[in-house]
């Protein structure tokens, strides 16, 4: 008899008409690994950076790895960043060389259940080879320092032909403003904006520009979150400056 409560519970009627309901292999069924994230193909550009994302889910949760012919990347120009407890994985490579980093890079997830496997293109350009309308970053990202709770805004502005797409990287992995809350922005400019600055938004931010005809990214820059110190507090520690002097560049110098 068909349940009515779905899979994995059945119920029958006793002998004195009680309804007994019986809980049929309780636990979930195992998953095999499926991708949210798939990489992109890329035309990159010698001596710049590519950075290929990858993600995968299932039950049990699957490891995610990066092989290039088969073999596990293994260089020091090439670096595997993981994420979601290795269930992400981002492929970093830089600086880019031609010919000898253009390849079919692999993605493989992996768990009890089974393995699957993605591929993506990598080719690399000199700068005397770029197509007209590739990417350029006309404003990369600057240094910055702003105290806990205030707005941050990181700017960037890139061309190209069509206009290119920005996404930002923090300590080499992507950022995804919709699990912000809301806290995090992309503007319509490019620009990132941080409101309600955070501790955990301290670190090293790239913007990226993408199109049809390749990708390039910013020089990183460091965001740097510290606590409201008063004035008076601020004064104290000045390098020799004087009472009420502005102790901003102190400050800054204190950050490295």
């Amino acid at each position: 008899m068909a349940s009515a409560w779905g899979p994995g519970v059945a119920s029958v009627v006793g002998p004195v008409g009680f309804l007994v309901v019986l809980l049929v292999g309780g636990c979930a069924a195992e998953e095999p690994p499926r991708f949210i994230k798939e990489p992109k193909d890329q035309i990159g550009v010698s001596g710049g950076v590519a950075s290929f994302v990858c993600q995968a889910t299932g039950d049990p949760k699957p490891r995610v790895t990066w092989n290039k012919k088969g073999k596990k990347v293994n260089s020091q120009r090439f670096e595997t960043i993981e994420f979601d407890e290795s269930a992400g994985a981002v492929l970093r490579i830089q600086p880019l060389r031609t010919p000898r980093d253009e390849n079919v890079y692999e993605c493989v997830a992996q768990n009890a259940v089974g393995e699957i496997t993605v591929h993506a293109k990598l080719t690399v350009l000199r700068e005397d080879q770029l197509p007209p309308g590739f990417p350029n970053i006309d404003m990369g990202p600057q240094l910055k320092v702003v105290e806990r709770t205030r707005t941050a805004t990181m700017l960037c502005a890139a061309s190209g032909n069509p206009d290119p797409e920005i996404t930002w990287f923090k300590d080499f992995l992507p950022v995804d403003p919709s699990a912000s809350n809301g806290r995090i922005k992309q503007l319509r400019s490019g620009a990132l904006q941080i409101e309600s600055s955070e501790e955990t938004d301290q670190g090293k931010y790239e913007c990226v520009a993408t199109n049809s005809a390749g990708v390039r990214s910013s020089s990183p820059a460091n965001l740097y979150v510290r606590a409201h110190r008063p004035l008076a507090d601020e004064d104290e520690h000045c390098f020799g400056a004087t009472p009420g002097a502005d102790c901003r560049p102190g400050l800054l110098a204190r950050l490295f």
